[in-house]
C-alpha cells in the first residue's frame, strides 16, 4: 500500500497506513449503494452480505451474528486474519470498531441525489451507512497493514444491526460473543453541525438515556353529571400528565437531567360521558447513569401514587430503552490523540452531551469505551441537515476523516 503520507505522533514516532485515492472512490461508491438500499433493523440481509463479501476479498474471515445479519471480523489474531478467541496479548484484550448498519423507517426526500433511497419509506437519515463504510474502510487499511507486519495488536469490525430498534441490537450481538477478547472499543456516530474533516469529543456522558412508557388506567365510567360516583379518569389522566414529571424530577439530582415527557394521550368519545380507560404513553431520558438505575422505580412510584388518588387502576408497561453512552477518559484521549496525530490540534473540538440515545452505551456495561461525533457538515455550508429527517446527507469527505481515525487508533493503542 503506497503512503500518501505518515501522521506524526507525540514522541517522534509515525503512524503507518492512509486511504488510498482507488479505496477511497470504492467507499464512497459501496456508501452510496448502501444509501440507495437502506434497510431496517434486523433485516439488513443485503447490507450484511455486501460486507462479507468486500471482507473476503479482501483475504479475511468475517463471521455472520448467529441472530442472522451484521458480522464481526477479526485482524491479525496469531498470525492470520479471522475470528479468534481473544487469547491475545497475554489477555489485554484487542480494540474494537463498531458501526450500527440499519436505517430508518421514513422516506428520503433528497429530490436532487442521485444516490437517494430506491426503497419507499426507508432512509439512511442517521448515517449509518457512513458509519458502516468508515469501519469497512479501516479494516482494509489495517488488513493490508497487518500483511504488511506493520498491525502490532489485533483489531475487531463490529457491523451490528438494529441500532435504531429499542433496547438496540447491541446486545444481540453481545450475545454472539462480539465483545470476546475485546479490551477497548470505539464507535462515530454523524454530527451535522461539525464540519467534515473534524470530530467532536467529550470526557463522560456524551449521550442520554431513552425509555419508553407505556401507560393504561381503568376504572368505572359514568355520566359527567356525578363524578363523585365515578373514577373521573380524564382527570386522572391529566394530573398523571402534569404531575408525574415533577414528581420524578424532585426525587434525584436535578443534575441527573431525569425527564419524562408525553407523546400521546387517549381517552372517551362523548362530552358528557366518564370514560373507562385512559391511555398514555411517552419517553424517559436521563444525563446520568445513576438516575436511570433509578427511573423505573421512581416512574412506577409516581404514576401509582396519582393513579391511587383518583381510585384508578394504573398497568405500567416501562420498556427499557439504552442507558447513556459514558466516554472512558482514556478511550477518549486514545480518540483525540488519533484525530490529531492525522488532522492536527484544532481537527478536534468539544461537544455537548445529546439527549439523544444510542445503543452502543450497552457495549460500555461490559467493556471500556468512547464514541466520537463525526462530521459531516460540508465547511462553510450555513443549512444543516440534521438527524432522523427525510433530506439528511453527509459530505463524503467524512469517510477519509473516519478511516483515518479509526486507523490511527488502533496504531496508537498498540503501543500504549
Amino acid at each position: 500500500m503506497s503512503r500518501e503520507y505518515e501522521a506524526d505522533v507525540p514522541g517522534g514516532a509515525a503512524l503507518p497506513g492512509t486511504l488510498p485515492d482507488a479505496l477511497r472512490a470504492e467507499l464512497i461508491a459501496f456508501r452510496r449503494d448502501m444509501h440507495m438500499h437502506p434497510e431496517l433493523g434486523n433485516q439488513e440481509f443485503r447490507t450484511t452480505a455486501a460486507l462479507k463479501e468486500r471482507l473476503e476479498q479482501a483475504g479475511l474471515k468475517p463471521r455472520v451474528l448467529d441472530i442472522g445479519t451484521g458480522l464481526i471480523c477479526d485482524i491479525g489474531i496469531d498470525g492470520t486474519e479471522g475470528v479468534g478467541d481473544g487469547a491475545v496479548d497475554g489477555g489485554r484484550g484487542m480494540l474494537a470498531l463498531r458501526a450500527d448498519i440499519d436505517a430508518l423507517p421514513i422516506p428520503d426526500t433528497k429530490s436532487d441525489c442521485a444516490y437517494r433511497s430506491t426503497v419507499p419509506d426507508r432512509a439512511h437519515a442517521c448515517g449509518h451507512d457512513v458509519h458502516t463504510t468508515v469501519v469497512l474502510g479501516a479494516g482494509l487499511v489495517l488488513a493490508e497493514l497487518h500483511r504488511q507486519g506493520l498491525l502490532p495488536h489485533p483489531v475487531r469490525l463490529i457491523f451490528q444491526p438494529a441500532e435504531e430498534v429499542l433496547p438496540g441490537g447491541a446486545p444481540d450481538a453481545i450475545d454472539s460473543g462480539v465483545l470476546d477478547g475485546v479490551g477497548r472499543i470505539i464507535g462515530v456516530h454523524c454530527d451535522p453541525k461539525v464540519d467534515a474533516g473534524r470530530i467532536g469529543l467529550r470526557h463522560g456522558p456524551i449521550t442520554s438515556a431513552c425509555d419508553r412508557l407505556e401507560v393504561s388506567l381503568d376504572g368505572a365510567g359514568g355520566h359527567t353529571a356525578r363524578p363523585h360516583l365515578t373514577t373521573d379518569l380524564v382527570t386522572a389522566a391529566a394530573r398523571v400528565v402534569t404531575d408525574v414529571p415533577s414528581l420524578v424530577a424532585r426525587r434525584v439530582d436535578a443534575r441527573s437531567g431525569l425527564a419524562v415527557t408525553w407523546g400521546r394521550i387517549e381517552s372517551g368519545h362523548a362530552c358528557n360521558v366518564i370514560p373507562q380507560h385512559a391511555e398514555l404513553s411517552g419517553t424517559v431520558r436521563c444525563l446520568d447513569l445513576e438516575a436511570w438505575r433509578q427511573a423505573p422505580d421512581l416512574v412506577h412510584e409516581a404514576i401509582d401514587e396519582i393513579a391511587n388518588l383518583y381510585r384508578a387502576k394504573s398497568e405500567i408497561n416501562y420498556i427499557r430503552g439504552v442507558p447513556p453512552v459514558v466516554n472512558d477518559p482514556a478511550v477518549t484521549e486514545l480518540l483525540h490523540d488519533a484525530m490529531t496525530s492525522r488532522r492536527g490540534p484544532y481537527s478536534v473540538e468539544d461537544t455537548e452531551q445529546s439527549l439523544g440515545g444510542e445503543d452502543f452505551s450497552w457495549y460500555l456495561e461490559h467493556v471500556p469505551g468512547a464514541m466520537a461525533r463525526l462530521g459531516v457538515r460540508t465547511p462553510g455550508e450555513r443549512t444543516t441537515r440534521d438527524l432522523h429527517r427525510g433530506d439528511f446527507d453527509a459530505d463524503e469527505s467524512a469517510i477519509t476523516a473516519g478511516v483515518e481515525l479509526f486507523t490511527a487508533a488502533a496504531l496508537l493503542d498498540a503501543i500504549r
